[in-house]
C-alpha cells in the first residue's frame, strides 16, 4: 500500500534511508525540511510503502518552486522552465521488497502528485553506484534523460556534514546522474 508520509512515518523512514544510503543520510530535522519542501497547494508529493505495518520503500519530493536549484543542476541543459520542475530528492527501496517495481510505483505517486502541484517535469540525481545502478535504470525506464554526471555529488554538501556513504565512507566519491523526467 503506498500512502502520502506523515510525521508517523519519520523513525522508519530515517532507519531504513540510512540503512540503505549510510549512517546520517537523514535525521529528523532533514526530513521534516523535505517533506515540508514536498507540500504545495495542499498536495503532498512524498510517499512511503507499507505492508503490513513494514515500511518497504519511500519516495522523498521536492514541489517546484520549493527547492534551491544549485551547483550540481544544470537547468540551461532542462527542457522546462525551472519554475514548472520538481525535485526527485530520494527513492528508497528495502533489500527485500526489491526488483518488484515499488520504485517505480512510488515514482509514479509523486509524479501524480507534483501534476496536480502544476509541475511539468522533475529533476533528479541518481546514484550512479547503486546496487546494479538501479537507480539510474529504473529512472531510465521511467522516461527520465540524462542531462549530466556529477562525480563526487555527495562528497560536498552541507546538507549531510556526517553522512558515511555504504560504498565510500566518509570520503564519497559517488557520481550523481542528474536526469530529467518531464511529464
Amino acid at each position: 500500500m503506498i500512502i502520502e508520509i506523515t510525521d508517523a512515518h519519520f523513525d522508519e523512514v530515517i532507519n531504513l534511508g540510512n540503512l540503505v544510503h549510510g549512517e546520517g543520510y537523514l535525521d529528523h530535522s532533514t526530513l521534516a525540511t523535505i517533506v515540508e519542501k514536498g507540500f504545495k497547494n495542499g498536495i503532498n508529493s512524498c510517499f512511503v510503502a507499507k505492508e503490513s505495518d513494514t515500511l518497504l520503500g519511500f519516495r522523498l519530493t521536492y514541489a517546484a518552486e520549493q527547492w534551491d536549484i544549485d551547483k550540481w543542476c544544470t537547468p540551461s541543459e532542462w527542457s522546462v522552465p525551472t519554475k514548472y520542475v520538481g525535485y526527485f530528492k530520494c527513492n528508497t527501496v528495502a533489500q527485500e521488497a526489491r526488483g518488484k517495481g515499488l520504485g517505480g510505483m512510488l515514482l509514479q505517486y509523486s509524479v501524480a502528485a507534483l501534476k496536480r502541484q502544476g509541475a511539468q517535469a522533475g529533476i533528479s540525481h541518481l546514484w550512479k553506484q547503486s546496487p546494479n545502478n538501479s537507480a539510474v535504470r529504473y529512472f531510465t525506464k521511467a522516461g527520465g534523460k540524462l542531462i549530466k554526471e556529477h562525480p563526487n555529488r555527495w562528497n560536498d554538501t552541507s546538507d549531510h556534514p556526517d553522512y558515511i556513504c555504504v560504498i565510500c565512507g566518509s570520503n564519497c566519491t559517488c557520481t550523481a546522474s542528474e536526469m530529467l523526467l518531464t511529464f
